[in-house]
């Protein structure tokens, strides 16, 4: 690794949607050239949570065969799994040596968390924030893109990794939030008051990047507007037409004035069309490709034990070199 390194982790618990491609991933593609990136696909962190394991395993693939469809280049960028990395369950024990009980009961997400999930609340749920440190301080990651519900979770892993520096030399990087271009923010096409999410229970509230164009089309067929019928950015008072007016020119390529001039007098109905079609065309390439890689599981899976092999050179040294400052015996 020859420039700072970049880490993110994200859990395959549904679908990538626009709001995650064009408020992230659009994002990440400008990065390839500039950082060493790193991408995991978070399985493990996603076992707190009961999964159908045929069903978990076929999302899976198709998360990491979206993130591949999406413009994420293998050759430029690590894309692995996380479970085919054993260090990150050696490092996450060896953490967790390093880190209070009040520190993991103080985490927000974990006080929500437990509050949704009375009936199996687990140790993986309190001891998440300790896994996630050790994805970022394996591979010695100087930043890490984190949305608002992860900041603390970033918190604990430099307090983790500053805590070990202290005790046994300096040992880990201290990552820094990124805080890159910030992408357009896409809200639910049925609750432009919360953000689109794979999670969101309306599902006519989110659109995938591999979805049927007919159900993309039907999707903003029936997105909530408002009484009026102009076309005008008021994000304020106008909160649907503004969130569809700024998905259109992030995928149709025209600017807000633009989209304005040309659809104020022509009714809800046809500019609702007309957004349909932007984004069914900007994902037209991704849908395709998501489809070819789905037909070629060898494939798939030839880039993913790739991407295993690449992250574990770089964890087993990071690991070799923890074991030995704690004193652990290892063979040669």
């Amino acid at each position: 690794m020859n420039k700072p390194v970049v880490y993110s982790g994200i859990q395959p618990t549904g679908i990538i949607t626009i709001g995650n491609y064009i408020g992230a991933i659009t994002n990440w593609l400008k990065l390839q050239d500039e950082y060493d990136c790193i991408y995991g696909i978070a399985d493990l962190h996603a076992l707190t949570v009961r999964q159908v394991p045929a069903e978990y395993r076929a999302r899976a693939l198709s998360f990491f065969a979206q993130y591949l469809a999406s413009g994420l280049d293998p050759r430029k960028n690590i894309l692995y799994f996380q479970s085919h990395v054993h260090e990150h369950a050696e490092l996450s024990w060896i953490l967790n040596c390093f880190t209070y009980i009040g520190e993991m009961q103080r985490m927000t997400q974990f006080k929500d968390k437990a509050a949704k999930h009375t009936d199996n609340l687990n140790m993986g749920l309190l001891d998440y924030p300790v896994l996630m440190a050790a994805d970022i301080l394996l591979y010695q990651a100087a930043l890490v893109p984190v949305g608002a519900d992860q900041k603390q979770h970033l918190e604990i892993t430099r307090d983790i990794a500053i805590r070990f520096n202290n005790l046994y030399s300096p040992t880990f990087t201290v990552p820094e939030a990124y805080i890159g271009k910030q992408g357009a923010r896409i809200f639910s096409l049925q609750d432009p008051s919360a953000k689109m999410s794979k999670s969101d229970p309306d599902p006519n509230g989110a659109v995938s990047v591999i979805e049927d164009e007919n159900s993309i089309a039907g999707k903003f067929r029936r997105a909530v507007t408002d009484s009026e019928n102009s076309v005008r950015y008021d994000p304020e008072n106008k909160p649907g037409i503004s969130n569809l007016m700024t998905i259109m020119s992030e995928t149709g390529g025209m600017t807000i004035e633009e989209i304005e001039k040309n659809y104020r007098d022509k009714g809800y109905a046809v500019f609702k069309n007309a957004v349909a079609e932007a984004v069914i065309e900007r994902l037209r390439p991704i849908r395709e490709e998501y489809t070819r890689l789905m037909a070629d599981k060898a494939y798939l899976m030839d880039i993913a034990r790739d991407g295993a092999e690449r992250a574990g050179r770089i964890a087993r040294k990071t690991l070799s070199k923890v074991k030995r400052k704690v004193g652990l015996v290892e063979l040669k």
